[in-house]
């Protein structure tokens, strides 16, 4: 049986179903099994897209446009520049559709997944239920951060935030180095065929009678050391320490021990290697016009702000960080060549040697001067007479002590005087030594450097009103370094023939 054509079926187009009614379910969301609630209120398909001449185009699978989502008031807009709506993402079947009231989910990446359906069924809409409950959105793209053109970034989804980074401030150039002490040394030696003298370290009068004002003192020493030595460990054992003691005194020769000397006592170290590179051709040229093996001596460095020098020991030459960095060449040399007079003429070794014989009558001296005190104050606690007795006492002692063996008290009590004017003469002579090697302007030049420092002082101290305190009579008999006026008076000789 043949019914009349359709005239709506023969012309072409698409054809669109009648809308569903409220109170009838809505068509089905992609690989969803439960139906989607229906639209509240609407009678007609959802509008298009602002801007858009067409409606939306369905959603894949779908027979049916898709409805605004209630509570909102446009559909999400097209991309800036577009006037049809965004494709769906490569590799994405369907673009989830956006939840009621919440902003647009982020967008499916190529290589990911499409979000899972629904669990359990569509969502409820408001007026039908309890809040939805939302599956957790798919993780973001490694390494992109998703942009949303015309709406707001998820917050479910975002990436933390990570500050903007800023380029890094471009470094500061350092401050230039310092200009490293001029080298204008006279290196006269340099390659030439070095003399050797005959004696690379001798005694000069200074040295001799350095020793002979501290016999004395090792006398005393020596008693003291017997006393300790046999009355605590027996004869026997008594004069083993102090046949030990005796021959200590060759340590002062031993290297390895004058170098633990020279590091611990003296705080001396090793030169590094850009301080060796600048000492050592300096060291070698006034070795070889004094006709000294360089190698004779050891070469230390001690860090301080003062210009300074010193020989210790017997193989022992320090020189302190401010002469080795910031006086010239010739100037340094000066102070090398006066340190190396101290050592040929033995005032380093018997200077030391001295010292360390006279050491346990120094310990004794100390330590009876700390009895007489501790008494005195005692005594002063309960009368002024119990502490005239306690004076009293101590005086007749040393009065004693002086009538009884004077060839031993007085040289003890006239000794430190002694030692100082040997001192005195004794860097004169090292002077003269340095005068005699060519380097008698390079010294005046530092003697003028330390009267200047000198000067400084006094005039800083005048101009906040304070008098610095001269030394008196008896404290000038006991320094064991003249003036600078004196050693530049002794170098007057010199200067004038110009050596």
């Amino acid at each position: 049986m043949s019914y009349p054509p359709d005239p709506a079926a023969q012309e072409p187009g698409p054809v669109y179903p009648d809308p569903p009614y409220p109170g009838t379910p809505a068509p089905p969301y992609p690989g969803s099994a439960a139906p989607a609630p229906p639209y509240p209120g609407s009678a007609v398909p959802s509008p298009p897209y602002p801007g858009s001449a067409v409606p939306s185009p369905p959603y894949p699978g779908s027979a049916v446009p898709s409805p605004p989502y209630p509570g909102s008031a446009v559909p999400s807009p097209p991309y800036p520049g577009s006037a049809v709506p965004a494709p769906p993402y490569p590799g994405s079947a369907a673009p989830a559709p956006p939840y009621p009231g919440s902003a647009a989910p982020p967008p499916s990446y190529p290589e990911t997944p499409a979000p899972p359906s629904h669990p359990g069924g569509a969502p409820q809409y408001p007026g039908a239920g309890a809040a939805p409950s939302y599956p957790a959105a798919p993780p973001a793209h490694p390494g992109v951060t998703p942009t949303y053109p015309n709406g707001p970034q998820p917050t479910a989804t975002a990436p933390p935030y990570i500050p903007p980074q800023t380029p890094p401030a471009a470094p500061t150039p350092a401050a230039p180095p310092e200009a490293p002490a001029p080298d204008d040394l006279d290196y006269r030696h340099a390659g030439s065929r070095i003399h050797v003298a005959a004696h690379q370290r001798g005694a000069d009068a200074t040295a001799i009678g350095q020793l002979a004002i501290q016999v004395p003192g090792f006398l005393v020493s020596l008693a003291v050391v017997a006393s300790f030595a046999v009355g605590i460990l027996g004869t026997a054992m008594g004069w083993l320490v102090i046949l030990a003691w005796l021959a200590s005194g060759a340590l002062v020769f031993h290297r390895p021990t004058e170098l633990a000397f020279a590091r611990h006592v003296m705080k001396l170290r090793a030169p590094l290697a850009e301080e060796r590179a600048r000492l050592e051709p300096v060291w070698r040229e006034v070795t070889a016009r004094a006709g000294i093996e360089a190698h004779t001596y050891e070469l230390m460095v001690e860090n301080s702000t003062d210009l300074n020098a010193v020989a210790a020991a017997g193989h022992v030459v320090g020189v302190t960080t401010y002469a080795l960095n910031e006086i010239p060449s010739s100037n340094l040399a000066a102070v090398l060549a006066h340190e190396l007079g101290h050592h040929t003429g033995g005032h380093a070794w018997t200077g030391l040697l001295g010292y360390w014989y006279s050491l346990p009558g120094r310990i004794a001296w100390a330590f009876m001067r700390g009895i007489a005190r501790i008494a005195i104050r005692v005594a002063s606690v309960f009368s002024l007479a119990a502490t005239g007795m306690v004076y009293l006492f101590i005086g007749m002692f040393v009065i004693g002590g002086f009538v009884a063996a004077w060839y031993i008290t007085v040289p003890l009590v006239a000794a430190p005087y002694l030692l100082a004017y040997v001192g005195r003469q004794g860097e004169l002579r090292a002077d003269r030594q340095a005068a005699d090697l060519g380097f008698a302007p390079h010294l005046a030049q530092v003697l003028y450097h330390f009267q200047a420092q000198e000067d400084a002082v006094k005039a800083q101290a005048s101009a906040q009103g304070r008098q610095l305190k001269e030394p008196g009579g008896l404290a000038k008999l006991l320094t064991t370094h003249p003036d600078n006026y004196t050693r530049l008076q002794a170098l007057e000789p010199y200067l004038q023939l110009g050596r």
